[in-house]
């Protein structure tokens, strides 16, 4: 039976690493906070620069801290999440891809949307707005807009109060990128009036009316991938 290994088991560079991570999670250092320079920490951490060296390595291999070369290490913004955990990118069937992540998207932010409603703040539905604003001008200018769009998306999660499904979302939300390629963005004018439509029913604090809006947002997607799952099919002769 596998058992975790007590502190006494680890290497040095592994206890330091801990010492790191115990320090982010109880708010020494926050995402995005760049750390102390490798003397001030080996000093803090009562051991040599070395093994904050091997240490620093382990928790950038864990997705932790991240090295920006020439300003020094940082903590990563969303901490211990690999940039691809599910390994979309691997996928050899791109439309196949986007349709199931559609699936999966239809069957949770239907809700999220909903319970934004009930729980976003007047600040929050303003940093909304403004992303919704940027998607629409990016898109009006022709400039790819998938950044704005995801973090519209990230916004509603973060509403809910609910960790996991904040962590959660951004993962889901790489697939973005496949739907605004698969539907060479067809879609822009109506991923202008959905979103806003969103966000109008989180305003008027009407859960159904938001999760209806997700959900007519969604729904273009799937059609839309659908349609070019079926030309690619045409083409193919399948």
């Amino acid at each position: 039976m596998f058992t975790a290994l007590n502190a006494e088991d680890k290497t040095l560079p592994e206890r330091a690493a801990d010492q790191v991570i115990s320090m982010i999670v109880d708010g020494t250092f926050k995402p995005g906070d760049k750390l102390p320079g490798e003397y001030d920490l080996a000093q803090r951490l009562n051991v040599g620069r070395s093994t904050v060296r091997e240490a620093i390595k382990s928790l950038v291999s864990q997705n932790i801290l991240e090295v920006r070369r020439g300003n020094g290490t940082f903590v990563k913004e969303h901490t211990g999440v690999a940039d691809d955990p599910l390994g979309f990118r691997f996928a050899p069937d791109k439309l196949k891809l986007g349709l199931d992540l559609c699936e999966i998207r239809l069957m949770i932010e239907p809700d999220i949307a909903a319970i934004a409603a009930q729980k976003a703040t007047e600040q929050e539905m303003d940093q909304m707005q403004e992303a919704c604003d940027q998607v629409k001008s990016m898109i009006r200018r022709g400039e790819n807009h998938m950044k704005c769009d995801v973090e519209f998306h990230t916004m509603l999660a973060r509403c809910t109060r609910n960790s996991v499904i904040y962590t959660l979302i951004p993962i889901i939300n790489q697939a973005i990128p496949y739907f605004i390629n698969i539907t060479k963005r067809e879609l822009v004018e109506q991923t202008i009036e959905t979103h806003q439509q969103v966000l109008d029913a989180v305003r008027a604090r009407d859960g159904h009316a938001a999760a209806e809006a997700m959900r007519r947002h969604l729904e273009y997607n799937r059609r839309n991938i659908e349609n070019a799952i079926s030309m690619e099919r045409e083409q193919s002769g399948k």
